[in-house]
């Protein structure tokens, strides 16, 4: 690697690879074509990243102000994640970038594309507008990135991305990450990418060994309280729902039950998904109540619970889903709600996804086992439109046995568990809390929302 991007890595702990850098940078940074399988969280980014920067660095100097790399990717949340992390070893090697998505307005993305920009990174539906109205060119790529290929062929943007390709150097460098292949992306692979190099790490079906999975089995009234049992606890967690309406009417009963939580799906314009990212990332939300809009691609540092409100129709969405948790060697937890109409669909689905979750029965909205899935006592307060930064960093009783660890994304288990002062962001932030003992599930209005299910419009 170029000193200054190992400096850059250096800067913030990077100094090993992962499995699926080591195996693919070699053959990307000598210019080849690359295919690289890994699930998610295993680093692909970086592997993708680092030889686009290094490559542009090291090559002849830019004809025009073009764009000389294209990074697609299939949602504008993994847009904007990919480029946090491609600005700083950008401004390293003195280079510009750009994010093009559709949602907001195209004035800002037209006006830097004219003024020249080494590197793009784009959803496929707003760049071919863009391109369409004159304003873009991909004459000048000198390297392409597919990356989350397999949920671009299941949002149906292959069409799209065959196009772009098709308006890139015929042998320009093509690098293509994915979690799954399947024949659709084998389809891509044979059509644009040349003799390419294939490199398989981390496998999506291999188990994680700091994850644990587990399935309780409720009644449909218990869901709620349960849920907001668990969202209650110290740390992060990502609730998912199968349809947008059920993220909506979820996170809405866990604000209302004093869990400050914020929703993710398809209904949500930019500004909106931007700021709710923001909240969560930062600590003043505690939950993500999200659809499988979030399963992909969307790292957040400690999230160290996940929850299957309902369950997924197939096991890639479920491995997808829980590799929000556990991630980069942190350990985490997986939950899969199951009502006794949903037993013999999550029997498949776990078979089917390569793991043996740990069943446990609860007849009623309490149970020990939520203390074991989520350790530390229950503080709620209030809702996230009337919950206020507090002036100082409270200290928690631990109840039940330590709480989640914030740094690692792992769950701590350490005597009395008292939580030191001046946390990171994963901290609850609020002003007045009540607070219940930790082996009390209760929810304030859950009762009359009990019933409600999760799924509706999609």
């Amino acid at each position: 690697m170029p000193a200054r991007l190992s400096t850059v890595l250096a800067r913030q702990g990077i100094d090993i690879p992962t499995p699926i850098q080591a195996a693919t940078l070699p053959d990307s940074l000598a210019g080849r074509d690359v295919l690289g399988r890994g699930r998610t969280g295993s680093g692909k980014t970086y592997a993708f990243l680092l030889p686009i920067v290094a490559r542009l660095v090291d090559g002849p100097a830019p004809r025009t102000r073009a764009p000389r790399a294209l990074i697609l990717a299939p949602t504008r949340e993994l847009v904007g994640q990919i480029d946090a992390a491609l600005a700083p070893l950008a401004a390293a090697a003195g280079l510009t970038t750009r994010t093009v998505f559709g949602g907001v307005g195209q004035n800002p993305q037209v006006t830097a594309l004219r003024k020249g920009v080494d590197i793009v990174v784009a959803c496929p539906g707003r760049l071919e507008d863009l391109i369409g109205q004159g304003h873009c060119t991909l004459d000048d790529v000198q390297v392409t990135v597919l990356d989350e290929a397999d949920h671009m062929a299941d949002l149906g943007f292959l069409p799209s991305v065959r196009r772009l390709l098709g308006r890139t150097p015929k042998r320009s460098q093509r690098l293509l990450f994915s979690a799954t292949l399947d024949k659709a992306i084998d389809t891509l692979v044979k059509q644009f990418l040349h003799d390419p190099v294939t490199h398989q790490a981390d496998s999506v079906q291999s188990p994680i060994s700091t994850m644990s999975h587990h399935v309780l089995h409720v009644d449909r009234e218990h869901r709620v309280p349960i849920l907001v049992d668990l969202a209650s606890a110290p740390g992060r967690i990502i609730v998912f729902t199968r349809t947008k309406h059920g993220a909506k009417a979820l996170a809405r009963q866990l604000n209302k039950s004093g869990v400050p939580t914020v929703e993710l799906h398809g209904n949500l314009g930019q500004g909106a998904r931007t700021r709710n990212m923001e909240a969560f990332h930062s600590g003043k939300a505690e939950a993500l109540v999200a659809t499988d809009i979030a399963a992909r691609g969307i790292h957040v540092d400690d999230v160290a619970l996940v929850v299957h409100a309902d369950p997924p129709v197939e096991h890639k969405a479920y491995l997808h889903r829980s590799g929000r948790t556990a991630r980069a060697g942190n350990t985490g937890t997986v939950v899969t709600l199951m009502t006794s109409e949903q037993v013999r669909d999550v029997r498949d689905l776990t078979r089917a996804a390569g793991i043996k979750p740990t069943t446990t029965r609860i007849n009623g909205s309490t149970h020990p086992v939520l203390i074991e899935l989520a350790p530390g006592e229950r503080t709620l307060s209030g809702s996230l439109e009337t919950t206020t930064p507090s002036s100082s960093p409270q200290t928690r009783s631990g109840g039940g046995g330590g709480g989640r660890n914030r740094r690692s994304g792992g769950r701590g288990r350490g005597g009395a568990g008292q939580k030191p002062s001046g946390q990171k962001s994963g901290q609850k932030s609020g002003g007045n809390r009540s607070r219940r003992p930790a082996t009390a599930a209760h929810t304030s209005g859950g009762g009359s929302h009990s019933a409600a299910s999760f799924s509706g419009r999609r």
